[in-house]
């Protein structure tokens, strides 16, 4: 989604560096958190990202502890497990709650940084509902729940196409891209 003359790696290509701790209090504070912590590990710029599901009826929960809401994930456990009790867990604390009052929202923050600094940030959102049980097969986390009115579906229910249309993360990245293009052309420009 970003393109550009950029050759791309992830951390798998860098297996000494060590997993930056995710403490920050706000999505942003730790996409900034790991995107400065990696950038600095590595020499190189690095993009970070941090997400997760906000419901409003539960005050912002489960919010940074998105992935972990119902307890860690131990070393080599099932992913699907985890988003299973994470699930149960939202629905659970929403019981009797209105279907009027299950606003939600995906958030996603990026952040762009050098070894030196912070270069850029964006953050993108999807809008939705939480709905009472789980409805569709695709995706992961909390898409089964999650509605999108202005499609009549939950994410678990879009392809992987039409989630990327309209996601948080690809809200986000969609800003970041011109963004990163005005970077790296500057960047040319000053070696020219």
């Amino acid at each position: 989604m970003l393109g550009g003359d950029v050759q791309w790696k992830s951390l798998a290509d860098f297996p000494e560096v060590r997993e930056v701790k995710e403490d920050g209090a706000t999505f942003a504070e730790n996409a900034r958190k790991k995107a400065t912590g990696y950038a600095q590990a590595t020499g190189l710029w690095t993009l970070a990202d941090d997400s997760g599901l906000v419901v409003d009826a539960l005050g912002g929960e489960p919010g940074v502890n998105s992935a972990r809401f119902s307890g860690e994930r131990s070393k080599g456990a099932d992913r699907k497990l985890l988003d299973r009790r994470n699930m149960d867990k939202v629905l659970s604390l929403l019981k009797g709650v209105p279907a009027d009052k299950r606003t939600a929202r995906f958030v996603c923050c990026l952040c762009l940084a050098s070894p030196q600094e912070v270069l850029l940030e964006t953050q993108g959102t999807l809008e939705g509902l939480i709905i009472d049980k789980p409805a569709g097969t695709g995706g992961f986390g909390y898409d089964p729940i999650f509605y999108v009115p202005q499609i009549g579906k939950t994410v678990a229910q879009l392809g992987e196409e039409e989630k990327n249309a309209i996601s948080h993360r690809g809200n986000a990245l969609r800003k970041l891209r011109p963004l990163l293009d005005e970077l790296l052309s500057a960047q040319q420009d000053q070696r020219s």
